[in-house]
């Protein structure tokens, strides 16, 4: 079963601040901050799509985005950001259903992974994997547990949470780490947020 939070998108911006204040806006702030001009950058899961209005700012012209959200009403709230004079393409549908050409010069997945179990996150990571051209970026935020109680019990609330509303699939982190290295990728730029609940690395393929 495919994430899809069509039913929290509403609200999922406010809540996402209400827990973790200005964290996960900081994390993607963080990773979007490696994108260099003319890129041709693939978003995966961009959500309500503010970062688009982030990367607007930096770069208000002269970008190639295609904007990948399987949730409708995510893609409808993406559909209202300011993209400037930046060329986008939008499609609503689950990555490893969207026919691409490979080149991408930076792929964006803001807390993608966490969603799945670990037999959907092998394909979706292999399928993103295919689009990234050889030493291109992967900008990847997500959550990790670093044997705090209380990130393990904010986990798991969260995803009894969006079982409950959205439907999700995953119950437990899948071992998102480990798809990068068995793929050769290792971070180049690294940080953490929230007591180091919350991790954004950059790697090249």
């Amino acid at each position: 079963m495919a994430a899809s939070f069509n039913n929290s998108a509403g609200f999922y911006d406010f809540l996402s601040r209400l827990v973790y204040g200005k964290a996960i806006i900081n994390t993607q702030l963080y990773l979007i901050d490696h994108i260099r001009p003319n890129n041709n950058i693939l978003i995966v899961g961009g959500g309500t799509g503010w970062i688009l209005d982030e990367i607007t700012k930096l770069h208000p012209t002269g970008l190639k985005i295609t904007y990948v959200e399987a949730a409708k009403r995510m893609m409808q709230l993406s559909k209202k950001r300011n993209t400037g004079g930046n060329e986008i393409v939008f499609i609503n549908d689950v990555i490893e259903g969207v026919n691409l050409p490979a080149g991408f010069d930076v792929v964006i997945t803001p807390f993608l992974f966490d969603n799945f179990t670990e037999g959907t996150l092998n394909r979706v990571f292999n399928k993103i994997h295919t689009l990234l051209k050889p030493n291109g970026l992967w900008l990847n935020c997500d959550f990790q547990l670093k044997g705090k109680c209380w990130q393990a019990f904010l986990l798991k609330s969260m995803f009894l949470f969006f079982r409950l509303i959205d439907g999700i699939e995953a119950n437990k982190l899948p071992e998102i780490e480990a798809c990068f290295n068995r793929n050769n990728y290792s971070p180049k730029s690294e940080r953490t947020f929230f007591g180091d609940f919350i991790v954004a690395r950059v790697y090249r393929k």
